[in-house]
Order: C-alpha cells, then sequence, then structure tokens
C-alpha cells in the first residue's frame, strides 16, 4: 500500500463522496415519466457502514439532486447530505465550520472537474480508477475500482487500514 496514501489516511475524520461516477456507474437513467434511478453498489455500501461504524464521520456532496440519493444517504446513515451543488469547496468549508475539522481531517473521492478543487485541497484526495484523466493526475491516489464498482469501498477500506482499524471491522462479521 502507497505509504504516503497510508500517512494522509491516519488524520482523517471525515470521509466525503462525489454521486454520480463514483457510488454509481456514472450513467443516468431517465424513465419516461421524467424520473430517474440509480444503481448503487452494495460492497460500496458496506463499506461506508463500516467506514462510520470505525468513527469516521460521511457525508455525500453532490452536482445533482434526486430523491435516489437522498433514500441511499438515509438507508447508509450517511449524516450530512449537500445536493444540487456545484460549488463543493463552499458546502465543504461550511460542514468544516460546524464540524469543527480541519481540510487535513478530510477524505474526499471524485471523478470529475468539479470534485478537483476539493480533491486538491483535503488531506486525502482521490479519484475512482474510471475519473477524467486530468482529475487522475491531480490526485493524491486513485482506486483499482471504477466508480459504481467497488471504488468507495477500496477508499473506505483504505481509510480504515491506515488507522488501524480494518481488521476490528472485519472481526465484527467473524
Amino acid at each position: 500500500m502507497n505509504q504516503d496514501l497510508m500517512q494522509r489516511g491516519k488524520a482523517i475524520k471525515l470521509a466525503v463522496f462525489d454521486v454520480d461516477g463514483v457510488l454509481t456507474d456514472g450513467r443516468l437513467y431517465f424513465l419516461e415519466d421524467g424520473s430517474e434511478f440509480k444503481t448503487f453498489n452494495t460492497l460500496d455500501g458496506q463499506g461506508i457502514k463500516m467506514l462510520m461504524a470505525s468513527g469516521v464521520t460521511t457525508a455525500i456532496i453532490s452536482g445533482r439532486k434526486t430523491p435516489v440519493v437522498e433514500r441511499r444517504a438515509k438507508n447508509l446513515g450517511i449524516p450530512h447530505l449537500f445536493q444540487g451543488r456545484e460549488d463543493k469547496l463552499v458546502v465543504l468549508d461550511g460542514l468544516l465550520a460546524e464540524l469543527n475539522l480541519s481540510y487535513e481531517q478530510v477524505a474526499y473521492l471524485g471523478d470529475d472537474l468539479p470534485d478537483l478543487p476539493v480533491i486538491r485541497r483535503v488531506g486525502l484526495g482521490m479519484a475512482v480508477h474510471n475519473a477524467a484523466p486530468f482529475v487522475r493526475q491531480h490526485a493524491h491516489g486513485v482506486t483499482q475500482a471504477r466508480g459504481g464498482e467497488g471504488a468507495a469501498r477500496e477508499f473506505c477500506e483504505l481509510i480504515m487500514q491506515a488507522q488501524d482499524t480494518l481488521d476490528a471491522a472485519n472481526a465484527n462479521y467473524l
């Protein structure tokens, strides 16, 4: 495991996720009635639950707004949800003030240009494997998995491994 990522992961108190292309495969599905649906990976959901159980707070900041994401966040118990916000760094500034945290204590997983200001500013800014090349180039690290296919799980496990809580999280299921 990359030592720089491990070092950065030790300080993380807040993990923030983009949705489209990170928690989903990035495709948008629109039905004839105008509604939309998304598919989420259960491995990612379990990873987020394990990360929260290890003591790391979680948040979603998404440029799009949809009831499906609200339902998913509620189902996973993600306490901080911000939708319809392209100004992700401004949103994060407010959340950090509310939680009394610094940028160095934040990990962020994204995939495209609206995520880049946050990825470049936080303590651990990562991109999914299939992120835009410019975003991958400026991230601290890139997941092996693609968005919507276990990338969030990998990100969560990296943080838990850095904080030496992954074995305990897995042991809860033995």
